[in-house]
This record gives C-alpha cells, sequence and structure tokens, in this order.
C-alpha cells in the first residue's frame, strides 16, 4: 500500500493518503494540538474536515467512556470545525497526535507462532545477531512445526509444551506464548506516544532493533472494545535478547511508541469480526534503496481479542481511565541488511508505513530517541491546560 521510493521520503502526508478505504463510511475519533483552540482537542474526522469534540469530552478518555458515543457523533454539523485535516498534516492548523491521552498504554507479547518463534532465537542469541541465524536453522524445524495454528491455553498446547520440555527447548517466551496466561506489559505511559507523521524513536545504544506493526484496541475502563487503530510496538531485539528484565527498556524510549492515524469505532459494518481478519502490511524504506515489506494476518493470532483484554483487564486489575492495547505482531524482520547472516535492523531516516484498509496508514520517521523531540506535555501539563480553556 506504499508509493514508489521518492515518494516514501516526501514528509509530506494527505488526508486521503491516511485515511481508510472507506473513509466516507469510517466513524473515526482522534485528537489534535488546535492553534485555534490553544491545545489538544479529541476530534472528529469526517469529510476530511476535523470537527472539535471537547463541548463532550475533553480527553480522548473520557471521550470513549459515553455509552453510544458513535450515534452521538453522526451528526457532524453539531460540532465546530478547527480546520481540514490536512492543514493539521502540514502544520498549518496545528499538529495530528496520537488517538490517547490518559489511557495506559499496555501491550500483548508472543502471540503469533512466527514472532514467538524470534522471541526464542533472541533469548538462545543473548542478543547477538550474528548468532540468529545458525539459531533460527537449528530451532525453526523442530519449533515451528509445532507451533503453527497452535491455540495458547488448549489442551493442545499443554501437549506441546510437555513435549519441547523434554526436549530441552521450553523457554519463557513460549510459556506466555501457549501457555494458559499472556504476556501483557506497560509500553509506555500516558500521553507519551506519538502519532501518524511523527519521528520515531531507537536507542542509540541499539544494533539490533525493529518496528513491530500491530492491531491496538481503544478499551473502556469497564472493559468494552469500542474501536481500533494501528500502532508500532518499536523494539530494541538486542536489549531484550540479553535479558527479559531489560524489556522495559527495549520497549520504553522517547517516541518508541506510535499510535494512529485516528482510532476507528465500532459502527455500521465494521466490528470486531473486521479486526479479526485484518491483514497488518508493513513497508520499510531506507535512504540507502532498502526496502523490506511484509504482512501480519490477524486471523494467526493464538489468543482472541476478547480473551487477550479479559486478561488485562478485571476484577484483579483495573483502568479507570480506560486502555490502548496493542495485540502484537506476527511480523518478525530478518532480511539482510547490514550483511549476510545480520538480519533486519533500523538505519536513521527509514520511513515505516503500517496499514490496513479498514484502518488507513500510520507513517513514521526512525531517528535515535535523544534527537527525537523531548516528551514535555504529561498528565499536570495537560491538566493545566484544560482548567485554562475552561474545560475542567
Amino acid at each position: 500500500m506504499s508509493g514508489g521510493f521518492l515518494v516514501s521520503f516526501e514528509r509530506a502526508l494527505s488526508a486521503e493518503y491516511i485515511q481508510p478505504a472507506d473513509a466516507s463510511s469510517a466513524m473515526l475519533v482522534g485528537r489534535v494540538w488546535s492553534k485555534t483552540a490553544g491545545g489538544p482537542c479529541p476530534v472528529l474526522i469526517k469529510g476530511g474536515e476535523v470537527f472539535d469534540l471537547t463541548p463532550i469530552a475533553a480527553t480522548i478518555s473520557a471521550l470513549l467512556e459515553i455509552d453510544g458515543l458513535a450515534d452521538a457523533l453522526r451528526d457532524s454539523t453539531r460540532f465546530a470545525s478547527l480546520g481540514s485535516l490536512d492543514a493539521f498534516l502540514t502544520g498549518e492548523a496545528g499538529d495530528l497526535l496520537a488517538p490517547a491521552d490518559l489511557q495506559a498504554v499496555k501491550a500483548a507479547g508472543v502471540t503469533f507462532a512466527d514472532s514467538m518463534l524470534e522471541r526464542v532465537i533472541e533469548e538462545q542469541a543473548k542478543g547477538d545477531p550474528l548468532r540468529a541465524q545458525e539459531i533460527r536453522g537449528r530451532l525453526a524445524p523442530v519449533l515451528g512445526d509445532n507451533l503453527k495454528g497452535l491455540v495458547a491455553g488448549s489442551q493442545k498446547a499443554a501437549e506441546v509444551k510437555k513435549l519441547l520440555q523434554e526436549l530441552g527447548l521450553w523457554s519463557q517466551y513460549l510459556e506466555v506464548g501457549i501457555g494458559p496466561d499472556a504476556e501483557i506489559f506497560t509500553k509506555a505511559q500516558p500521553m507519551s506516544s506519538v502519532g501518524c507523521g511523527a519521528d520515531i524513536g531507537i536507542h542509540p545504544k541499539s544494533d539490533w532493533n525493529n518496528p513491530e506493526p500491530e492491531v491496538v484496541l481503544a478499551v473502556t475502563s469497564k472493559g468494552k472494545i469500542v474501536g481500533a487503530t494501528l500502532g508500532n510496538d518499536v523494539n530494541l531485539r538486542d536489549f531484550e535478547g540479553r535479558s527479559a528484565l531489560l524489556l522495559s527498556k527495549a520497549k520504553d524510549n522517547n517516541a518508541s511508541c506510535s499510535i494512529g492515524p485516528f482510532i476507528r469505532l465500532f459502527y455500521g459494518d465494521f466490528t470486531i469480526e473486521d479486526v479479526k481478519q485484518a491483514e497488518v502490511s508493513l513497508v520499510v524504506d531506507g535512504r540507502e534503496g532498502f526496502r523490506m515489506t511484509g504482512v501480519s494476518p490477524m486471523s494467526a493470532i493464538s489468543r482472541s481479542p476478547e480473551d487477550l483484554v479479559s486478561q488485562l483487564l478485571n476484577d484483579n486489575h483495573q483502568y479507570p481511565d480506560g486502555v490502548v492495547f496493542f495485540l502484537g505482531t506476527m511480523f518478525a524482520p530478518v532480511k539482510d541488511r547490514r550483511g549476510a547472516g545480520l538480519g533486519f535492523t533500523h538505519e536513521i531516516g527509514d520511513r515505516v508505513e503500517i496499514s490496513t484498509p479498514h484502518l488507513g496508514r500510520l507513517v513514521n520517521w526512525v531517528d535515535h530517541s535523544d534527537r527525537c523531540p523531548k516528551w514535555s506535555f504529561g498528565i499536570g501539563a495537560l491538566m493545566k491546560n484544560l482548567a485554562a480553556r475552561g474545560l475542567l
């Protein structure tokens, strides 16, 4: 779904390019920094126009808690226009932000067989990409055949677990990948995610890293899944491979979480079943002419989205401001880039595009996390801004 190589490095994005293929029938909500309003606003995107939703909710978190939200948004003429979406993409009217604010940013890991195998390889390689190819060749024939189509937590999964333990191939990643309990971790802090068009950050000390294209669910405080968007769970394979206890350092760095472009609410013909059947495409274009593509079919996930949400939010753990929830990826890139056997890693300036027809395109450019814009507008700053605008 990406354009040609020259188009790939044009930093300008258009409303038509990033919106879903069926945008005219989609109920899209997002978040912008509006120059007119003087701060962040939850918005409705309709007909290429950006409508201010602050009269009904000052935050995206509060907006998604409204019962019957999609029906309440059907008549866009109720709301004032902040300008065209194109004007926000150029910066003329403001900036397009990640469509989340006070919600917790959580992620499920090792939810696809292919990425499960790569996590075991990282663990065995101790973060060294030079060892990955040899280990992949040794483990793939055994693990791959056993993991394909396996439903996590099932009786068959328990049998495979016992077999792999007997073969001495058991791993902490396999435990969460096919065992009864999913891996659920904090990806980033509320307010820290970047949106479509922004730079995404990799740690300057990382030499083995990758994008993780994922579907992200919008979940209310009551555990109701109300919509979906796209996300990039930027990951440092060398850090996590050295030790699973470095997961937070591998995952949570400045600008390392990208979400967007918008949350598509479940409305009309768009339902959770469309999410389950989505095919998430990835295109990475490097300035040196390198291109990598891939597709993650959500149908290959080992746990259903509903099961993952039930393990995320239940009587044992609550999220009063709601959650944006990454569902995991099956795409673990292995295409050699810096040399034979070295696999994939990002280079500065990479253009990363994640897309699926129902959710649009999430486009970002790679830089070191210490060179990306510093995160400075947190919850305290948001509260002060909303109070000054008379929205609290």
